[in-house]
């Protein structure tokens, strides 16, 4: 699996309303004891994030999580936007995620998440 397609298929993963399709393409990409982390949330494994992720669609039915930039990476580091969209068209601040990859690029061990842009000095 390629890099972009490890990232998409965990932004998809946020996107889908189906919860069981939902959990299979999470544990796709997913590694053993891999945390998400962001202003909101701290999420201890898989199990920890779809709960999360199921919350969210619940109070944003409809919301896709979408990759808006290239996805880069150095020292198996990865770094992406992404935009979270309403059914309406509307949408919030980009976000930025930082997801830290196993050596093989096939699984993501963590994710550090931020909500928005960076504050100009």
């Amino acid at each position: 699996m390629s890099l972009t397609h490890l990232i998409d298929t965990y932004c998809a993963s946020w996107s889908d309303r189906d919860a069981e399709r939902r959990r299979t393409l999470l544990l796709s990409v997913w590694g053993e004891g891999a945390t998400y982390t962001d202003p909101t949330v701290h999420a201890d494994g898989a199990n920890d994030l779809l709960a999360h992720i199921a919350g969210i669609q619940a109070r944003y039915p409809g919301a896709r999580i979408s990759r808006t930039s290239d996805v880069d990476i150095h020292h198996n580091i990865a770094r992406f936007a992404w935009k979270f969209a309403l059914p309406d068209g509307s949408s919030f601040p980009e976000g930025l995620d930082i997801a830290f990859i196993d050596a093989g690029q096939a699984r993501i061990t963590r994710v550090i998440g931020f909500f928005g842009p960076l504050a100009v000095a």
